[in-house]
Formats: C-alpha cells, structure tokens, sequence
C-alpha cells in the first residue's frame, strides 16, 4: 500500500552529495497537494522521493480517478517515461510535504549506460512493480473490499492521512459505495466487541 526503498534512497543521496554531480541532481521540496508529475505531460526530470508520502494515479476518460499506489522514500518517479520515451503515464501528487531528489535527464541517461548499480536497483524496482500489481489485482479478485478496506484503516492509523476519495480511489469504487461499505464494517466491529 505504500511503496518505500531506503536502498535507492541511499543511492541517489550519496550521487547527490558527490560534487561533481551538483548540477545534475537537486532537491525540491512540494507542498500537500502539488503535482511532481501531470498524466500525459512530457516530464523534464526524474525524481526520488527523499521524505514524505504522494498518490500515482491516473484519471480515465470518464474522470474517474484510480491511485495506483502511495509512494513513500526512495521511490523513483518518471524513469518509465525516460526510458520508453512516452508522457506521463500517471499523476503523482503529494499527499504530506515532499522533498525530492530531481534528476536531469541527460544525467539519468548516462547513468542508465554506465552504473551498474543503478541498473540493478531499477531492475528491482521493475520487479517489484510487477509482483505488487499482479498480487494486488489478484487479492481484490479473491477478498471482498471490506478487508481491502480494513488494511487502508489499519494504514491510515498508523502512518498517513488519506481521505475518503483517496480511499475510494485505491479500492476502485465510489464515495458513495465506500461510505457503505464503512457503515457495514462498523456495524460488524461493534458486534465482535459485544
């Protein structure tokens, strides 16, 4: 649910303090609400989350937002685009204060050609993505929303604030299907109490 990599983070913070990469990467800072990437844009950098949380998601024809994932330290943004040379696939957008490492591109190229470890850290990544995307469609095809539903809960105690269109969002269904849904998993919370 929300996708951290303290090994990448550490990464681009050692280029980033190396001298001779001073112009290539710098830190930027997004207030709650601000886009780091826009669907279908061209995007102009790469970026690395160093703190604070965003949603990936994209807007569908019909205006329906879907949150792909929450994206948390150390997430690399915008590489997918670079590589295939296509827009912005999705939105990111912070939900907390953000700072994040922002990469030229010509910079991530070179690296993509010559550093080994960055190549092995997006091959994690890749693979990360797939196995989390794949588990996510299949645990929402066997589990009901309501325990989707219960996890953001759980998350949303313990580590961010996420609203309820957010939440409903990430769950694939509507305000109104998901206010719903809460009532019923109450109702159920205060009859296991009992």
């Amino acid at each position: 649910m929300l996708r951290t990599n303290q090994q990448f983070l550490d990464y681009l913070e050692k280029l980033y303090h190396n001298q001779e990469h001073k112009d290539n990467i710098i830190l930027e800072s997004f207030d709650k609400g601000e886009k780091l990437l826009k669907q279908n844009e061209v995007s102009t950098k790469i970026m690395l989350i160093k703190s604070g949380i965003t949603k990936c998601f994209f807007v569908e024809e019909s205006d329906k937002e879907y949150i792909v994932e929450f994206l948390g330290k150390g997430e690399i943004i915008g590489e997918i685009e670079v590589i295939k040379n296509v827009s912005c696939i999705c939105s990111i957008e912070a939900i907390t204060e953000v700072s994040a490492y922002s990469m030229t591109i010509p910079y991530f190229q070179s690296l993509i050609k010559s550093d080994l470890t960055l190549n092995n850290l997006l091959l994690d990544v890749f693979a990360e993505r797939i196995f989390n995307t794949s588990n996510r469609a299949s645990y929402q095809q066997l589990h009901t929303t309501e325990h989707t539903l219960s996890q953001l809960l759980e998350l949303r105690a313990k580590e961010m604030e996420i609203s309820k269109e957010d939440m409903a969002a990430y769950l694939g269904i509507t305000v109104k299907s998901l206010n719903r849904t809460l009532k019923e998993f109450e109702k159920k919370e205060s009859k296991n109490q009992e």
